[in-house]
């Protein structure tokens, strides 16, 4: 072997190594797969641009871009009705250059082995149950009722208008001499208290869901008199509380979403902004996951078509509860301005 040559032509291929090439890689989901709604994108994308990969998208039809994201890594759920799509995958780079990589995909049912659950139009649906939250502990007060002198609430569903379907329900703050009153609202999907007939006796399906998805309309008529919208997912499995609770925070300073700390019983501040829009309807989609070692995730609020990536992790706490709850909830202002808010479309996936 002549080593001298071997020395020079590594040398040649260093000098004259061809640039990176660029591309988009999919890892999920796989091309003529089949995936239930939400569906989970995983993407990463190289360029041969020496300034690198600036965002990357999701088209899920021609023209349609669904998402966004900066820069060359993509993690993400797309909530995405029945049917056959073509989707695109696409990266730009920083050198006005951009690749694709385009995907066949059937949505349809759901993932999980068979076990994932939707529930749909669950605004109009039963198993609602209101309650009064009083300061300064804001615990359930149980000796308010809906018409009394402290706090006042209502709920009224098969509401016509407005209403995207004639189906929604009018949920109301009518006053009281309390101030700063909460009123929530909540419903036990699986397991104890089921109200869609999933008592989950066997203790097998609520825990083989981790990933959730809070989907839901909702029209104010003026925003700024609500101090605060919440809309939380809770899970009590094994001994184990997981609260996923969304807070967009409208009264107080810096209107922006809040998420809960579950051992910490306050709110975190996530510098992400909340301003839902008077007079119109608002579409908010929050996607959360119990991880696989047992954590929460809050991972993606979307609002209005503008998606906001949290990927913030929590701790769960001790409970002897057991299922799959969502709750709901509204909250007066400094001067208990009586407000109501419509909600519509509610749909609620278990994955």
């Amino acid at each position: 072997m002549n080593v001298g040559k071997v020395l020079v032509a590594v040398c040649l291929c260093a000098m004259f190594a061809l640039p990176a090439v660029a591309g988009v890689s999919v890892s999920m989901p796989t091309s003529g797969s089949t995936s239930g709604s939400p569906v989970h994108f995983v993407a990463s994308a190289s360029s041969s641009c020496a300034k690198g990969v600036s965002a990357m998208g999701i088209y899920t039809a021609p023209g349609k871009l669904a998402y966004t994201v900066n820069g060359a890594k993509m993690d993400t759920y797309l909530n995405m009705g029945n049917g056959t799509y073509n989707v695109v995958v696409q990266e730009w780079d920083n050198c006005n250059s951009s690749t694709t990589a385009p995907l066949t995909l059937t949505v349809g049912g759901s993932t999980g082995g068979g076990s994932g659950k939707v529930f749909s139009n669950l605004q109009k649906g039963g198993g609602w149950t209101g309650y009064a939250l009083l300061p300064p502990g804001f615990g359930i007060c149980s000796g308010c009722t809906p018409t009394g002198s402290n706090v006042k609430w209502s709920w009224t569903q098969n509401v016509s208008s407005p209403s995207m379907d004639g189906i929604s329900t009018k949920s109301s703050y009518n006053g009281g001499t309390t101030q700063w009153a909460d009123i929530l609202w909540n419903n036990h999907l699986i397991g104890d208290f089921s109200s869609q007939g999933l008592p989950d006796f066997s203790k097998t399906l609520a825990p083989s869901l981790r990933n959730f998805t809070y989907d839901v309309y909702f029209w104010v008529g003026n925003v700024n008199d609500s101090q605060a919208l919440e809309f939380d997912i809770n899970q009590f499995v094994n001994g184990k509380s997981y609260i996923w609770g969304h807070e967009c925070r409208i009264g107080r300073a810096g209107a922006m979403w809040d998420t809960w700390s579950n051992p910490g019983q306050h709110w975190v501040v996530s510098g992400i902004p909340c301003n839902p829009i008077s007079n119109a309807w608002n579409h908010l989609t929050i996607n959360v996951q119990r991880t696989s070692d047992n954590h929460l995730l809050f991972h993606t609020i979307t609002l209005n078509g503008q998606t906001a990536t949290l990927n913030r992790y929590d701790t769960p706490t001790a409970t002897n509860w057991y299922g799959i709850t969502v709750n709901y909830q509204i909250d007066s202002n400094v001067n208990k301005t009586p407000y109501s808010v419509y909600i519509d479309k509610f749909t609620f996936t278990a994955q």
